[in-house]
């Protein structure tokens, strides 16, 4: 009896242990602060890119009309609203796609035509950094240029409205007055077929008018792969409405989250997609995940502990500083374990 009695005081100390947890036992957040701040050095080398990608077509558009002159009209071939290029990862040409939105058929030809050096320079900036999925351009003439080349015929819409997309309207003079570059915080589905994809886009303007939209485009495996699986703990990125950008299986398992599947779309999009709401902290069927989320997102906290959860014990969070993005840790290691 004595040693059922000892056992059960043991066992009874180790359970008020757990129940007593309190924010001081947690770490700092300074390894997530580390984690963020190297994902952002490569983040902010390709605003570096995408500014210079501007000013190259600013030159374009300056030349146009003798660029137009001299242009190789034979170097692509339109069929339909595709340029009939064969899929090349590592080709020189990109994938076009003229809509039948446009406004202009004819103006998006001749724009195809004097355009035609993006491609190289769409090249070189992906052979630069792996971390990029595709380089590419969407302009008001609804002429699509995306390098490297993708089979557009089976994945995007002939009749596609650039306008209808976040990788463009969020470009617009409505939503983004200033003309800068913007990221995109939503990841969504890309119609190039990459799957999940993070955007950081740039007008180009010809006087006032917006005369086409830059993008460089991430992948969400990419992101995880790169910056989260090879850290022991379990992370998880979300933007500032609560929607899971990327995370490791462990951290979206103990939240009882679906599995995120790097979805990728084998009909034609024919318009916006973003990620359902399956993935958003705010839509949790737990309580304590939804609160969590409120601590983070809206009371700015960087410490959360759950209460009552079978499988989750407290969290950390960390701000970006490029979007309103936020890396969490999940269950962390208490101080001086």
């Amino acid at each position: 009896m004595k040693k059922t009695t000892f056992l059960f005081f043991i066992l009874l100390s180790i359970f008020s242990c757990n129940r007593n947890l309190t924010l001081d036992d947690l770490p700092e957040n300074d390894h997530l602060q580390e984690m963020v701040d190297d994902m952002e050095a490569e983040f902010l080398v390709l605003e570096d890119e995408i500014v210079q990608l501007e000013g190259f077509y600013q030159q374009i558009l300056k030349n146009k009309d003798s660029l137009l002159s001299a242009a190789d009209r034979s170097k692509y071939k339109i069929v339909g609203s595709f340029s009939d290029n064969s899929i090349k990862e590592n080709g020189d040409l990109s994938k076009l796609i003229l809509s039948t939105k446009s406004p202009d058929p004819q103006k998006s030809l001749e724009e195809i035509y004097f355009t035609n050096n993006l491609d190289s320079a769409f090249k070189a900036i992906c052979q630069k950094h792996n971390i990029i999925a595709q380089v590419y351009s969407n302009s008001a003439m609804q002429v699509s240029r995306v390098y490297p080349p993708y089979d557009a015929v089976n994945l995007m819409d002939p009749n596609i409205d650039l306008y209808n997309f976040n990788f463009y309207y969020e470009a617009d003079k409505e939503h983004n007055p200033n003309k800068g570059l913007v990221w995109i915080p939503e990841v969504y589905v890309d119609p190039a077929g990459k799957g999940w994809i993070l955007s950081l886009i740039q007008p180009v303007y010809e006087g006032d008018n917006l005369f086409a939209v830059l993008g460089i485009d991430i992948t969400v495996d990419e992101i995880l792969n790169r910056f989260l699986q090879s850290e022991d703990g379990n992370f998880l990125i979300v933007n500032g409405k609560g929607d899971i950008v990327s995370g490791k299986s462990s951290a979206i398992e103990a939240l009882s989250l679906p599995p995120l599947k790097n979805h990728i779309y084998r009909e034609t999009i024919q318009s916006d997609n973003f990620r359902i709401s399956d993935f958003n902290l705010f839509n949790s069927k737990s309580l304590q995940v939804r609160q969590m989320a409120q601590s983070f997102l809206l009371k700015k906290d960087v410490k959360f502990l759950f209460e009552n959860e079978i499988n989750l014990s407290a969290a950390i969070a960390t701000p970006f500083h490029f979007t309103d993005w936020y890396l969490i840790e999940i269950n962390p290691p208490e101080n001086g374990n």
